[in-house]
C-alpha cells in the first residue's frame, strides 16, 4: 500500500496541528515497515528538519516529495490529483482538514481513497468567537468547503469524541456513513514530562506563583475572562502572582492585552510570544498551575502537557475538556472570573488538592499515547485499501 501523508501542516513554528503532524509522523514510522510513505512538503528546508525531528533518516519506506504549491493554494486544488494519480497513491491522508477536491468525487469512490482530520470546527459552530480570522471573514466559502469535505472523505478523523459528535451533526454526515467518523486521540509526546529534579515549589507564602496559559489569542480562548480572573484572585493570596502567556502574538485581538493595561496588571502578566518545545517544557515544569479557560476546543493539549509536565491543571468546564482531563483537572464554570478565580485560589493554597491533582495528572496523560494513536490510523488506512471500490461509504 502506498500512502500520502499532507504534512504542508508542519511550519517554521511549530503550533498544535504541526506538532500532532510531526508526532504521528514519527511513531507510524516506528510502527510501520511494510507499507510506502510519500510525506509532501512544499519548502524543502521544512522537510529536512521535520526528517531530522520525526527520525526517519533510517526509513527506507518513507519519502519526501517537494511540490510548489501551499496547502491553500488554488495550484494545489488543480495540481495534486494528478500527482496522487501519477505516484501511485492509494490512501491519501491529510491530518487537517483541507483536501485536494477534485481527486475525491462526491457520491461515487474513486480509486485514491482519503482520509482527513478535522480537529475542531469552531469558526463554523462559533464565527462570533474567531471574527477576523480569514475563514470566519470568508464564512459561506468555508462552510461549503467543510460541507464537501463531509461528503468526499472516505474516512474522517475526530481527535475527542465531542468534536466527533459536531462532525456528525454541523457537516450533515447522513446516518449510513456515520461509521466513517472516526475518533483517534492526539497523543503527548514523550518530550512532555517529570523535571529530572524536583522543582522547588514550597508552599512559603513570600514565593511568587506562576499560571501559565498556552495557545493563540482568539476570543474563543476566553483571554479576557482569564486576566479578569487573575485581578480577582491576586488581593485573595498570600503571595504574588503573575501570568505567563505562551503563544504568538495576534494583533487582530488586541482586547487581552487591552484588559491587561485597564486592570493595572501590567507587571503581573508576561507575555512570551512562540516558545521552542525545550523552552515551553521548562514553562509546564516550572509553573504552579496550568490553565485553560476556553469555550471551545478540539482536543486540548495543554491540559494533557501540562499533566504529563506534573502540574496541576484549571481548565472551563465543557464537554471536550471533561473528555480529556478527566477526574485530574480542576473545572470552572464557563465565562465565570469568579469561578475561574476561585479556583485559582483553590488550586494554589491547598497543598492536598495539588498532591491529589498532581499523580491524577500524570495517569490521566498516560492514556493517550502517539503510539496509540499510530496503530489506529495504520488500522484505518488498511481498512481503506481493504474494502475497495466496493466500500459503501
Amino acid at each position: 500500500m502506498k500512502i500520502a501523508l499532507d504534512a504542508r501542516w508542519i511550519f517554521n513554528e511549530i503550533s498544535g496541528i504541526g506538532a500532532h503532524t510531526r508526532d504521528l509522523i514519527r511513531h507510524i514510522a516506528r510502527e510501520d515497515h511494510r507499507n510506502t510513505y510519500v510525506l509532501f512538503f512544499s519548502d524543502r528546508t521544512l522537510a529536512e528538519r521535520t526528517w531530522r525531528e520525526a527520525e526517519l533518516g533510517d526509513k527506507p519506506n518513507f519519502r519526501p516529495d517537494i511540490v510548489p504549491w501551499s496547502i491553500f493554494s488554488p495550484h494545489s486544488q488543480l495540481m495534486l490529483p494528478s500527482r496522487l494519480a501519477r505516484l501511485g497513491i492509494d490512501v491519501y491522508h491529510s491530518t487537517n482538514y483541507m483536501i485536494p477536491l477534485a481527486a475525491f468525487p462526491k457520491a461515487r469512490m474513486g480509486k485514491i481513497k482519503c482520509v482527513v482530520t478535522i480537529h475542531d470546527l469552531i469558526p463554523l459552530l462559533f464565527p462570533s468567537a474567531t471574527p477576523r480570522a480569514l475563514k470566519t471573514r470568508l464564512f459561506p466559502i468555508y462552510r461549503r468547503l467543510m460541507l464537501e469535505i463531509g461528503a468526499r472523505a472516505d474516512r474522517i478523523i475526530a481527535v475527542s469524541n465531542a468534536s466527533r459528535a459536531d462532525i456528525l451533526s454541523h457537516l450533515n454526515i447522513p446516518p449510513a456513513r456515520q461509521d466513517a467518523v472516526r475518533v483517534i486521540y492526539n497523543g503527548v509526546s514523550s518530550s512532555f514530562h517529570l523535571p529530572a529534579t524536583p522543582t522547588n515549589k514550597t508552599d512559603d507564602p513570600t514565593r511568587p506563583r506562576t499560571l501559565l496559559y498556552v495557545g493563540r489569542s482568539d476570543p474563543y480562548k476566553n483571554l479576557t475572562v482569564l486576566i479578569e480572573a487573575l485581578a480577582r484572585a491576586r488581593p485573595s493570596l498570600p503571595f504574588p502572582l503573575q501570568l505567563k502567556i505562551i503563544g504568538p502574538p495576534d494583533p487582530r485581538y488586541p482586547e487581552a492585552g487591552m484588559q491587561v493595561d485597564t486592570l493595572g496588571l501590567k507587571g503581573a502578566v508576561n507575555w512570551v510570544g512562540y516558545q521552542a518545545t525545550n523552552t515551553l517544557i521548562q514553562a509546564y515544569q516550572d509553573a504552579d498551575a496550568v490553565i485553560l479557560p476556553s469555550r471551545y476546543e478540539g482536543f486540548g493539549f495543554p491540559v494533557v502537557e501540562g499533566m504529563a509536565c506534573g502540574t496541576p491543571v484549571i481548565c472551563s468546564d465543557i464537554p471536550v475538556l471533561r473528555e480529556i482531563g478527566g477526574e485530574a483537572a480542576t473545572y470552572a464554570t464557563l465565562d465565570s472570573a469568579p469561578a475561574l478565580a476561585e479556583c485559582i485560589r483553590c488550586v494554589l493554597t491547598t497543598p492536598e488538592l495539588r498532591n491529589r491533582m498532581i499523580p491524577l495528572g500524570f495517569e490521566q496523560a498516560r492514556r493517550f499515547t502517539w503510539t496509540q494513536a499510530a496503530r489506529q490510523t495504520i488500522a484505518l488506512y488498511q481498512e481503506l485499501a481493504d474494502v475497495g471500490k466496493k466500500d459503501p461509504l
